[in-house]
């Protein structure tokens, strides 16, 4: 299994510490937010992992590296000056992997999910992780069913975590559109690409309940920074 992680945005609300350095690659408990991400998915044998990157771009490979510290082939998909969004960047990402569904994280999150127990391949197009919603999105993003599968409205929204497994036919569609239209890699969205594919019922999802932070703030960042090295010290 191939995987990507989001790495482009701008992180103007981590401001003024994204000014020279990409929010991925702030330190945390002793690590950059990306290499917690990079050793679990070395843990669980991904050997390829696409990070997809814009602002500040040149700063991913020097510290980075190709991965082999993680016995890991790290390729950097390079969107330009202005990010291309999630839509945009994954369409981008899957012409450098190979075919098969794929891990997605986000670059600014921290999640203990065990990304061992996710379905290598969805039963439908996508399979999310969803987390209890945050004080900053109260009213959640999607709604988990009895069923499993997720819906676009609800009564009991969760919030998307940022982690799922896709399979590259969720946008093969739109990509022949792009195609034809004689754009390479338009600038998009991925949220209501998702929700029209739950409205079609192939979208499935998980709740964890276990930790999830968005590292959105400073705040977050030293907030999250104090927890885990107090767990580091526990251990």
């Amino acid at each position: 299994m191939d995987a990507l992680i989001f790495a482009a945005g701008k992180g103007e609300r981590m401001r003024p510490l994204t000014e020279t350095t990409p929010k991925p690659l702030l330190a945390c408990g002793g690590k950059r937010l990306i290499e917690w991400h990079l050793e679990k998915l070395a843990g669980i044998g991904v050997r390829r992992v696409v990070i997809n990157t814009s602002w500040l771009a040149d700063c991913f490979e020097p510290a980075l590296g190709s991965g082999n510290r993680w016995d890991l082939e790290l390729v950097f998909s390079y969107e330009g000056l202005e990010p291309l969004e999630t839509g945009g960047g994954m369409a981008k990402a899957i012409e450098q992997m190979d075919g098969a569904p794929f891990l997605a994280v986000n670059g600014d999150v921290f999640c203990d999910v065990d990304f061992a127990r996710l379905p290598k391949a969805p039963v439908g197009l996508a399979h999310l992780v969803m987390v209890n919603n945050p004080e900053h999105n109260p009213k959640g993003d999607f709604a988990l069913q009895t069923d499993g599968r997720l819906a676009s409205e609800g009564e009991s929204r969760l919030t998307f975590s940022g982690i799922g497994v896709y399979r590259p036919e969720l946008l093969l569609d739109y990509r022949s559109n792009w195609q034809q239209l004689g754009v390479a890699h338009p600038r998009f969205k991925l949220a209501p690409i998702l929700r029209a594919a739950m409205h079609a019922g192939k979208i499935s999802g998980e709740h964890h309940c276990g930790q999830w932070t968005d590292v959105g703030t400073p705040e977050r960042l030293a907030e999250l920074d104090q927890a885990l090295r107090a767990d580091t010290l526990r251990g």
